[in-house]
């Protein structure tokens, strides 16, 4: 046991302040932000623990943060400061940038706690979208129109699987494999300018 007495528990204000820290450097979801806090309190309650603390106090102490760090995620979420919606917006249109499927997409904003409605509404639409992401996971595997050299029928497979993989429908990926290398430069180029 520790000779120092465990700090208090964070309080309303003090998770405030460690949400607008945290949101200072990172955009976050109120379900993303909700964890961040109840990472936080979870890390006083061990402390308290070593510093010898009563556990039946540290877990009512741990209980009664946990409700106000809610509380806080929810009031900044209502202040407007947390914004699910623009978060799967600029997160959904950087992932599809960088080559990743709707399928991908959709599965990483609902792992960052973004709602099935507020998600769906964000994601890119149509199957140009969908063509573009394709060839831009492409172009960073050198594959397809953007291979060194002839690809052979191996080299095609295992680029049809790699999107497969990655959530792209059939149809999109053999597009994006039969395209000419100067089709594609011109359809990312016109996509970019835009």
């Amino acid at each position: 046991m520790a000779d120092t007495p465990p700090s208090p528990a964070p309080d309303a204000a003090r998770l405030r302040e460690v949400a607008l820290a945290h949101l200072g450097k990172f955009a976050a979801t109120e379900v993303g932000l909700r964890r961040v806090l109840e990472r936080r309190i979870a890390r006083w309650a061990r402390e308290a623990e070593v510093a010898g603390g009563d556990p039946a106090d540290i877990a009512a102490a741990a209980a009664t943060a946990r409700a106000e760090a809610a509380g806080v995620a929810r009031a900044l979420a209502q202040a407007g400061i947390v914004d699910d919606a623009s978060f799967a917006a600029a997160r959904a249109g950087r992932l599809q940038r960088g080559g990743k499927s709707r399928r991908a997409i959709a599965a990483h904003l609902a792992a960052k706690g973004v709602g099935s409605e507020v998600a769906r509404a964000a994601l890119p639409e149509g199957e140009e979208a969908e063509l573009l992401a394709a060839l831009g996971a492409l172009r960073r595997r050198r594959a397809g129109p953007f291979a060194m050299g002839e690809s052979d029928g191996v080299a095609r497979n295992r680029a049809l699987a790699a999107l497969a993989r990655a959530g792209f429908p059939r149809g999109v990926a053999v597009a994006a494999l039969e395209m000419s290398a100067e089709d594609a430069e011109a359809l990312m180029e016109a996509s970019r300018a835009g």
